[in-house]
């Protein structure tokens, strides 16, 4: 039986990675790798948190109905434990692309943009919490990973908050 057990590579694959959120500003994204999938980590500013109520009828899942997108602690408007931090999966979940960031409101993706992720490969695009807007090819918002805090900076990704 000790055969069939994942070898020592497989499950350091899986293995949760801690996130430093220190020296993250207010409006910037950073990244980090996670079994092998970008996991971003936005640090929201007040404004971007009080947008976030503003467009939920622009949006195909606004209430995060789909529950296994996020965590339990995740369900909410701003799919997050803690409002000013966005964790989520950088992959968009039509064909795999990976959006960008693009914060301002407006311009060029139309009046009603509140701030965002465009994924240029097909047009998908998703607000400042990772929700999926309506008619375009995404089919669900972007994924919400397991994480927990360790300390008020820093996180493990890959763990759920322990009940």
């Amino acid at each position: 039986l000790a055969g069939l057990a994942p070898s020592a590579q497989a499950r350091a694959a899986g293995a949760p990675v801690e996130a430093d959120l220190g020296g993250i500003r207010a409006g910037e994204l950073r990244t980090v790798a996670w079994r092998g999938k970008p996991v971003w980590i936005l640090h929201r500013t007040p404004e971007m948190i009080a947008a976030l109520s503003n467009h939920d009828g622009l949006l195909a899942d606004a209430q995060s109905r789909q529950t296994s997108q996020q965590p339990d602690d995740c369900r909410n408007a701003a799919r997050s434990i803690q409002p000013e931090w966005l964790v989520c999966v950088g992959i968009c979940t039509h064909l795999g692309c990976s959006p960008t960031l693009r914060p301002e409101t407006g311009g060029d993706l139309g009046p009603q943009w509140p701030g965002g992720f465009f994924c240029p490969c097909h047009g998908s695009k998703f607000d400042l919490a990772g929700r999926v807007f309506k008619n375009v090819p995404a089919p669900s918002n972007l994924e919400i990973p397991p994480y927990r805090y360790v300390t008020p900076t820093q996180l493990m990704i890959g763990e759920e908050t322990k009940a």
